[in-house]
């Protein structure tokens, strides 16, 4: 049994639940640190694809969180998240920490930690940013809500895959993954804006993103989705269905907390025009949505690539 305030170990047993585009190399980053990972998918052909690397894959989310001190699930929305919950609650071993590092609200991070404290177990929310080429090299942007005692527990699990800051109370982090993809949903737009711009007015849009970078327009999405939009490159690192979850995630959040965000009302109308026709698209397809604005307007002269 686990006691509350005590580091863990390499010799912890972490199950990882959900094995996509980010809990694959989440999960090679564990396994490189020298931890034992016991790993659950509902399509289990993908996690049957890191056995190589020395993950056990099981059939059953009972199986995996049994005799786990740990459990880190990397799912897709709250709802599924409640639902691979209520499936491993009667298995998870007592006093297991449950580290919930998708995308949620956060008034079900909070429901999420009511279940598991009610059962004797202890709960972080530790959404991520940083994308699939963040995961890929262990410098995810971790941000953890949690109580001293349960970070300082995991800490060292949590530094394995990325750079974790402990932001508050349980929610806080779905808090600030929220204002997170606020920013990077909002700043997607307007670079897509700048970039047609500069070229409907004449301009080389290329050469009026390298003139701007340095300066105070400069940003890790101009550096990266600047040039995907040059490049027309839509092949997904964050979906667009991910992020439109966001945009409603983070409305959600200001009708919670009374504040209006009137950009942030008009940035998921945009990506909600791109739910339909491009849903598995990389984000950066704020382009695409734009262009649809400026019949005739297209961005460089290369193919569209898309997943």
């Amino acid at each position: 049994m686990l006691i509350s305030g005590v580091q863990l170990t390499f010799s912890t047993k972490i199950a990882f639940l959900g094995i996509g585009l980010m809990g694959d190399p989440m999960v090679r980053c564990l396994l490189r640190a020298g931890y034992s990972v016991t790993i659950w998918n509902r399509t289990h052909s993908k996690a049957q694809v890191l056995r190589a690397a020395g993950a056990q894959p099981v059939i059953s989310i009972a199986e995996a969180v049994n005799g786990a001190d740990v459990v880190i699930s990397m799912l897709e929305a709250g709802p599924i998240v409640a639902q691979v919950l209520q499936e491993a609650l009667p298995a998870l071993t007592a006093g297991a920490l449950w580290i919930d590092m998708s995308s949620t609200q956060q008034s079900e991070a909070r429901q999420f930690h009511a279940v598991l404290h009610a059962a004797g177990h202890a709960f972080i929310d530790a959404p991520v940013s940083g994308g699939v080429g963040g995961a890929q090299a262990g410098t995810l942007a971790i941000m953890a809500g949690a109580s001293t005692n349960d970070y300082a527990r995991v800490e060292t699990i949590l530094t394995a895959m990325g750079r974790p800051t402990l932001v508050g109370p349980v929610g806080s982090g779905q808090v600030a993954k929220l204002c997170n993809q606020l920013i990077v949903g909002a700043t997607l737009t307007i670079v897509a804006e700048a970039l047609l711009l500069a070229q409907a007015a004449g301009a080389d849009a290329a050469a009026v993103r390298a003139a701007i970078r340095g300066g105070f327009a400069e940003s890790k999405i101009l550096e990266v989705h600047g040039q995907r939009m040059l490049e027309r490159n839509f092949v997904a690192g964050g979906q667009v269905k991910s992020q439109i979850k966001d945009m409603h995630n983070i409305l959600a959040a200001a009708e919670a907390a009374h504040v209006t965000l009137p950009v942030t009302q008009l940035v998921t109308q945009r990506y909600e025009t791109l739910a339909t026709t491009y849903p598995t698209a990389d984000h950066a397809a704020a382009l695409l949505a734009l262009e649809a604005l400026n019949p005739g307007q297209r961005l460089g002269t290369g193919p569209d690539q898309l997943s």
